[in-house]
């Protein structure tokens, strides 16, 4: 069964936007590339809000992308440049991929907030935004 892996980040400030491109970029080209993945698509709500959309073999071919390449020095720059941060994973049934709707309704539902220096109102209340 497929691992979906889901993030959604917003940046603080569009000030760290050249930065955060400076990773998110090779980023995803080296996910595209990973061994285990299946599937790999960004997607930009607004001008600070990104989201990534994962699908793997399994879980362990996610997991060893992320403490790999770009991707792992991009992990602790996030927690400064942005004020929300939240996934969300599961099984995939099929090998059909789930749209955005779907998505989005996951990371309401089953979705976990990522610790950030300077959290929204939001964040702060553990509230998840899509």
């Amino acid at each position: 069964m497929p691992f979906v892996s889901i993030t959604r980040l917003r940046l603080r400030s569009p000030l760290y936007l050249p930065l955060f491109l400076r990773y998110a970029v090779p980023s995803f080209q080296e996910s595209a590339a990973a061994s285990g993945n299946l599937f790999t698509q960004t997607r930009r709500q607004k001008l600070t809000i990104f989201w990534t959309f994962t699908v793997w073999e399994d879980e362990a071919s996610m997991r060893r992308y992320i403490v790999s390449g770009t991707h792992r020095q991009a992990m602790p720059k996030l927690a400064q440049w942005c004020n929300e941060a939240s996934t969300v994973h599961w099984l995939q049934a099929s090998s059909e991929l789930p749209p955005w709707e779907e998505i989005q309704q996951r990371m309401t539902a089953n979705g976990r907030l990522y610790p950030v220096q300077h959290p929204s109102q939001s964040h702060a209340a553990g509230i998840i935004q899509v």
